[in-house]
């Protein structure tokens, strides 16, 4: 049986062949621009890397130390509060600031309590509601030169919160 081809190949196909065949019918040297840009690619890489490097170090020492289950203990009264399971504010707290990390406690949660489960659902609904902020806080500023944050991280904290809470809300609601 002859095996079709998807259009995602089409469309790379069309890229590849497209872009340089459109710049040579402008008269534009293609690979001088292509060049160009690896260039400034490099330069931002080089000027984002000490910033990624201190956020992957962060991390890992917030991670290692403990400081991530001391956060998650001190906010069980809140997951009480809240009606969620007390593993799930180890997810809302490490949301922000890894989301590898997070998406391999996502496992762990899936793995332990079952995809299907209330806490499955929930866990899985967080892990969707907020992003990495302290990730791309250090990513985009880093990559033009920011060293003052002034309000953004905790205003990213604030909106991770908010997602987290929002995350409880949906998931009671979509069970009553």
């Amino acid at each position: 049986m002859r095996q079709l081809i998807s259009l995602p190949y089409y469309v790379v196909l069309l890229l590849l062949v497209g872009i340089p065949l459109y710049g040579a019918l402008r008269g534009i040297d293609v690979y001088s621009c292509f060049i160009a840009g690896a260039s400034d690619g490099l330069r931002t890489i080089a000027r984002i890397a000490p910033a990624m490097i201190a956020m992957f170090v962060a991390v890992g020492m917030f991670r290692d130390s403990g400081a991530l289950d001391t956060t998650a203990r001190a906010l069980l009264p809140v997951a009480r509060a809240l009606g969620v399971h007390p593993d799930l504010m180890i997810l809302a707290a490490l949301r922000p600031i890894s989301g590898s990390g997070a998406l391999g406690y996502l496992a762990k949660l899936l793995q332990a309590h079952g995809p299907d489960s209330a806490e499955g659902l929930l866990a899985s609904v967080v892990q969707g509601s907020a992003d990495t902020s302290l990730y791309i806080i250090a990513l985009y500023f880093g990559s033009v030169g920011i060293t003052q944050t002034r309000h953004t991280v905790p205003a990213a904290l604030l909106a991770s919160l908010a997602g987290f809470l929002a995350a409880v809300l949906v998931c009671r609601v979509a069970h009553m």
